[in-house]
């Protein structure tokens, strides 16, 4: 098998691709991927209602819950996120966005949709949403 025939190949090349177009478009808002992941997710889950625990959070996001405290200490040294203990359980910690954070976080999912937009454009949405949502949660 050739390596152009390969997907693994394949998706480890346009993984790469898509993961330069979006540390590109967040570079200028002073945000790592994992950074506007997390941030993204807290400003979501805040407008739910909800005041995640980094535990919360890192399964919403997909991440590991010793990285996501680390990020979460950076996001809060940037202002972005600020973490409260919990008043039902001192050992954790519920997490909101501050002024700052909610004002950033719409024009970074913003800039990240718009490489999303330009780099799956030579597919159908609906037929990109499917196969990744398949390969994401195969037991669907």
């Amino acid at each position: 098998m050739q390596p152009a025939e390969s997907p693994g190949f394949l998706l480890w090349h346009a993984t790469l691709r898509w993961q330069r177009g979006i540390a590109a478009a967040l570079a200028p808002l002073d945000l790592t991927h994992v950074q506007f992941v997390l941030l993204a997710c807290t400003w979501w889950l805040n407008g739910q209602g909800e005041h995640p625990s980094q535990q919360a959070l890192a399964r919403q996001a997909g991440t590991d819950v010793k990285m996501t405290s680390q990020v979460l200490r950076t996001l809060e040294a940037k202002g972005l996120v600020g973490r409260e203990v919990d008043p039902a359980d001192s050992r954790a910690r519920r997490l909101r966005v501050t002024a700052a954070g909610a004002e950033l976080a719409p024009r970074a999912i913003a800039a990240v949709e718009q490489v999303d937009t330009e780099f799956f454009s030579p597919v159908p949405r609906d037929t990109v949403v499917a196969l990744l949502g398949r390969l994401a949660h195969p037991e669907d």
